[in-house]
């Protein structure tokens, strides 16, 4: 084993310790009819997704390279958003990792929120911040709606859902099995959802939609697959928004372009791709470029990198990647990578619109 190996590995086992170490911090369950997803204890995804052992794990960290992380670093967040924008309107803002701020008529949606320094169940040991969220907690506008894609600590952080539940009084539309552990925490408007169900609470003039993703879920060791993982789209006037959620490129994306069509908005995750046999439920950006065009997504925004350090990719890795990609294509697509605090307005679907030009940046 070469040096370098080593220390890749040495540099693994605060992770494994974090998994043994949450196997006491297990979330709730679904228990319910069984379907093409659910087999009456465990959920699967439409795509192929094999889990992995520990030793598939290490031995997938010893063939590559971990990529450079700096430090944490204090960096200005980005101009406070505007309170609500009008209809026919759609604003996006990237916050960090999944947080995203998505603006349409007249509504507001939050995306998997985490503004906590750590995306861990303690305060003391797990994947730590290296900057702040792009938007002060502070200056968010009034939430209408949370949407949380599964389980996992860096996209379910009860502390931060907490502080949303208490400032904004928001409805959390969840995947099956998560409205038991929201409720005990005494929030008062949880809907959870299957696959293709729109939330029945949502605000006027906005439905919102479940949707196929390819991951998996726990909050420990003792609960694997035993709630659901899932994507969003939000029916805005000028035409559907995916969220798509933590995800690896699957046959969900066909499934869901056919149900809705071209999409106005994509926001799909970039990061987290390496080592390489997490692919199946972490998307690389080819693989989103994939998506992209699968989706004939008008515009796409990346997400879910730079923030915390998660895999083996680099801080800055998958986002150049992003950008190299595109730089290679004939007629450019529509794909940004906004930077932390930036928000951006979406033009509604046109006739024809197939998401080309206009990369952004």
């Amino acid at each position: 084993m070469r040096l370098d190996h080593r220390h890749q590995v040495t540099r693994l086992w605060p992770a494994l310790a974090l998994s043994l170490f949450t196997g006491c911090f297990a979330g709730t369950v679904h228990r319910g009819p069984v379907t093409d997803h659910f087999d009456g204890e465990s959920f699967q995804n439409i795509g192929d997704a094999p889990k992995l052992s520990p030793l598939t794990l290490i031995a997938a960290v010893m063939e590559e390279k971990r990529g450079p992380w700096r430090d944490s670093a204090e960096e200005p967040p980005g101009p406070k958003p505007p309170e609500r924008v009008g209809p026919g309107r759609l604003r996006v803002t990237f916050i960090g990792h999944a947080t995203v701020l998505l603006q349409a008529d007249g509504v507001n949606v939050l995306t998997d929120p985490i503004y906590s320094e750590r995306a861990s169940p303690v305060s003391f040991v797990g994947p730590k911040r290296v900057r702040p969220p792009g938007i002060r907690f502070e200056d968010l506008p009034p939430i209408d709606v949370v949407v949380v894609s599964h389980n996992h600590y860096d996209h379910m952080d009860l502390p931060t859902l907490r502080r949303l539940e208490a400032a904004h009084h928001p409805l959390f539309v969840v995947g099956l099995g998560n409205r038991e552990l929201l409720r005990d925490e005494g929030f008062q408007r949880v809907e959870e959802l299957d696959w293709w169900q729109a939330a029945k609470d949502g605000p006027p003039g906005l439905r919102v939609w479940a949707v196929p993703a390819q991951h998996r879920s726990n909050r420990g060791l003792t609960d694997q697959e035993e709630t659901l993982w899932a994507g969003y789209v939000l029916e805005t006037s000028g035409g559907p928004v995916l969220f798509a959620g933590d995800t690896g490129l699957g046959p969900h994306f066909d499934r869901i372009a056919e149900r809705f069509g071209p999409m106005r908005l994509s926001v799909l995750p970039i990061g987290a791709f390496r080592p390489r046999v997490l692919h199946p439920v972490h998307m690389g950006p080819e693989d989103a470029l994939q998506a992209h065009r699968v989706l004939r997504s008008s515009t796409s925004v990346a997400m879910h990198y730079g923030t915390f350090p998660m895999a083996w990719d680099g801080q800055d890795e998958a986002k150049y990647l992003l950008l190299r990609l595109l730089l290679r294509e004939e007629v450019r697509p529509r794909f940004w990578a906004l930077g932390f605090g930036e928000g951006r307005d979406v033009a509604p679907l046109a006739p024809a619109d197939d998401g080309r030009a206009d990369a952004g940046r």
